[in-house]
């Protein structure tokens, strides 16, 4: 693999040292340029008592659901819907180092697209939206596997309910052989880089240089590595 395609740089999350007593916590400085931050997405009710008092009632509400301020989502550790995307060229998956003014995980590589369905939004419009705000284009996507993970990221949490999605560029070769191509599309306000990388080469990346990948991402390939797997084999039939 060409040293062009290796991810690389290792970024901190910022996030503040500190926050007033008797309040939550504030949000990384980085958050303030992120669009989108403040949108409802769905959070999820575990057990029947979850839904809080206070929760803002939707036309699709209910025992199980209820809309939540994105960003207090992640302050709170509040389990939420989220979707996940892989775009496959042959053995390759697309990777995508975060723009530097996401609200966390800011310059870190993860999987093609990561996002949340906003309230009252199906995972499937969402993957197909996400796709082509984030990287300028859109392919065929399947639903395919389901990941719950948790994970703390400096002050906020990931506490996400994954519906993962997969598509496929093998029919378009100047896709994986040249990331300029698809560079040249993707909005510098959500992306940095794009990189094509087999699941051996992330292995080998993961071990030589942890702290450049999302800590959604090391779960997915140290805990659901056979998923992602799946997805890859299924995405080279499609």
């Amino acid at each position: 693999m060409s040293d062009a395609c290796k991810p690389s740089g290792s970024h901190a999350i910022s996030t503040h040292d500190d926050h007033p007593s008797s309040t939550k916590p504030l949000a990384p400085a980085s958050a303030l340029l992120d669009t989108g931050l403040h949108e409802k997405i769905t959070a999820i009710c575990l057990s029947p008592g979850d839904m809080p008092l206070d929760a803002e009632q939707g036309s699709n509400a209910s025992s199980s659901t209820y809309p939540i301020d994105k960003l207090d989502a992640h302050l709170q550790n509040i389990p939420h819907a989220a979707i996940s995307i892989f775009v496959f060229s042959r053995d390759r998956l697309l990777l995508q180092q975060r723009a530097a003014t996401k609200y966390h995980s800011a310059g870190l590589w993860a999987n093609t697209v990561c996002s949340h369905p906003r309230w009252e939004e199906t995972a499937s419009s969402c993957a197909q939206r996400r796709l082509k705000e984030e990287l300028g284009w859109t392919t065929s996507l399947t639903a395919g596997e389901k990941i719950d993970y948790h994970a703390q990221v400096g002050e906020l949490f990931e506490n996400e309910q994954v519906q993962c999605f997969y598509g496929t560029l093998q029919d378009r070769p100047d896709a994986e052989s040249c990331v300029e191509n698809l560079s040249s599309l993707f909005n510098p306000g959500e992306v940095s880089s794009l990189c094509w990388m087999n699941l051996q080469e992330i292995d080998s990346a993961l071990l030589a240089t942890p702290d450049i990948f999302s800590a959604w991402f090391k779960i997915y390939m140290s805990q659901h590595r056979d998923k992602l797997q799946r997805m890859m084999d299924a995405a080279t039939v499609l």
